[in-house]
């Protein structure tokens, strides 16, 4: 079995409170989760309206395999509009 863990931070430019931030996040998540099989969660900055991170975890028994299913979900957060990925940082428990 290979579990895959995948950190996004993201920078939301166009956020002006947090109510605009977590509806952002909310849709992010909800598309997510209802395409791809994998599990997402607000890990920090819950407070900040401007910033976010989300930690994306996968499990599969090919690593190619559960790569893919992280790179789709991160291909939707890079392709929303109102978000900017600064930084990506992958971890592999085999």
């Amino acid at each position: 079995m290979i579990i895959g863990m995948m950190t996004v931070e993201a920078i939301l430019y166009e956020a002006r409170s947090l109510k605009e931030k977590r509806s952002t996040l909310k849709s992010v998540i909800t598309r997510i989760r209802q395409r791809y099989n994998v599990s997402i969660t607000e890990s920090n900055h819950q407070n900040v309206w401007q910033r976010a991170e989300w930690t994306i975890v996968a499990v599969g028994s090919i690593r190619i395999q559960t790569e893919k299913e992280l790179q789709r979900a991160l291909a939707i957060i890079d392709n929303h509009e109102n978000l900017e990925i600064s930084n990506v940082s992958w971890e592999w428990l085999l």
